[in-house]
């Protein structure tokens, strides 16, 4: 919270764009995996493998839609394709946040980090429905990936089974993780992820306890 209240005036605006709903999770992962992703601009300095692979893969992906389009049509493309290719970047930035940004989650700085901590408190296990947990790959068990990226998809309800006490770490209902996208900002005395409008709150609180404690101030007249 510290360091969005030192941006200035407009870099504060930018960030408070960049976490409107709209843009996080509809303008933003169109960008992402649409555009982004399709020029590796940031891998540079990677020499030409990133470059490689990627105009790889985006040449697949064009003789993929070419020849959709010369089977059906653009006109059936867009209308079945584009929407569900928007949709899924949408599900997967959802789910990349949900699993990272909730409360209460848990954040440390170098000295106070523990592998162990980060990966069971810091990521949630998102508890879903069983035919969501089918369509995404059990990845809302995201607490026992971290603890153990090798473990297999399929093999995630099985460590839950076999190790009851993780069920309920970092536990979050599909019902509970809307109220998550409000969380913006990390309070660093509370130690939890807060909202904007609990942060003016703060603020606000904080300016009231400043001017009840300041000590009165004794006004000197002409003649003394």
């Amino acid at each position: 919270m510290r360091e969005y209240l030192s941006l200035s005036w407009w870099r504060r605006c930018c960030y408070r764009l960049y976490r409107h709903p709209i843009v996080l999770f509809g303008l933003g992962p169109a960008y992402l995996f649409i555009l982004q992703q399709r020029l590796p601009v940031g891998m540079l300095r990677g020499g030409w493998q990133p470059w490689l692979s990627t105009m790889l893969t985006n040449l697949a992906v064009a003789a993929i839609v070419a020849t959709l389009i010369w089977f059906v049509g653009i006109g059936p493309l867009l209308i079945v394709h584009l929407p569900t290719t928007l949709i899924a970047c949408s599900v997967g930035v959802w789910l990349f946040y949900i699993q990272h940004q909730f409360d209460p989650t848990f954040w440390a700085r170098d000295t106070e980090w523990t592998f162990h901590e980060a990966a069971l408190y810091g990521s949630s296990h998102y508890h879903l429905p069983g035919i969501l947990r089918w369509f995404t790959a059990n990845i809302g068990m995201h607490h026992v990936h971290h603890l153990c990226s090798r473990i297999p998809y399929y093999r995630l309800p099985r460590a839950l089974r076999d190790h009851p006490e993780l069920r309920d770490v970092s536990r979050l209902t599909m019902l509970e993780s809307f109220n998550c996208v409000r969380l913006a900002l990390w309070d660093e005395g509370e130690r939890r992820l807060i909202s904007f409008r609990e942060m003016r709150r703060a603020r606000a609180n904080d300016g009231a306890v400043r001017s009840v404690s300041a000590p009165p101030t004794k006004t000197i007249g002409s003649g003394e």
